[in-house]
């Protein structure tokens, strides 16, 4: 009789047991993410592959003569600065006007120039702060000439091949994004975050954040050593 009360209950303790593990396992998988698909950010209907597979991709949408963009740059340079080595950081110009395309191609100008360092934040502060017309090819070329490049090889680079092919793939993403506006992030071509859906710049690095942290755990895993 008291083996018989004795199995009873070791099997009401592993039932109980089981029980609390597959009630807390439902509690986990219920739970609501911080951020949410639809209110925070956008899933882009169809992915946008990304450039390397073994990376998540951080895609920064902006434009020159965008005031908000200029004050999304102060806080996006050191937060990029800070993402892992599993993280594929790109600036990528939005284009959808003539001086938008003048000033993206201006951008990979200044990137085949190895200017791209001493120009970007420059560029930003001259057309937003001081109110400069840099909106023609000759104005740029004088502005660039302060940082020590020949306007010819400017304007040649500009017109270059590389750089064509750079502005013509940018405009490319750009309509595979469903840009809407200014700033704006992709996240591994799945998820597109505006200032709209997050309500603020600093939010929308939180949720760039949190949907590195949900696309990183796909990544593929490393090969052991042999």
């Amino acid at each position: 009789m008291i083996k018989k009360v004795f199995m009873l209950g070791v099997l009401f303790s592993l039932a109980g047991f089981i029980n609390g593990a597959m009630a807390l396992s439902s509690s986990e998988k219920s739970a609501p993410e911080k951020f949410m698909a639809g209110k925070d950010y956008d899933v882009l209907p169809t992915p946008v592959p990304t450039r390397n597979k073994d990376k998540v991709e951080v895609v920064e949408l902006f434009w020159y003569g965008c005031g908000h963009c200029y004050t999304f740059d102060q806080i996006f340079k050191p937060w990029a600065a800070k993402q892992g080595s599993d993280v594929d950081v790109i600036q990528m110009p939005a284009i959808w006007n003539k001086t938008m395309e003048l000033h993206a191609r201006t951008f990979y100008t200044a990137k085949a120039l190895n200017k791209l360092n001493a120009i970007h934040g420059s560029l930003f502060n001259a057309i937003i702060v001081k109110r400069e017309r840099l909106f023609s090819t000759d104005a740029l070329a004088n502005f660039f000439e302060q940082y020590g490049v020949d306007k010819k090889a400017f304007e040649n680079t500009m017109t270059s091949f590389g750089v064509d092919s750079q502005v013509a793939l940018a405009q490319s993403r750009g309509r595979s994004y469903k840009m809407r506006g200014t700033p704006e992030m992709v996240v591994n071509g799945k998820y597109r975050l505006s200032v709209e859906k997050a309500k603020s710049q600093p939010r929308m690095l939180e949720i760039a954040s949190f949907l590195i942290d949900k696309e990183r755990k796909k990544l593929p895993k490393p090969l052991p050593a042999k």
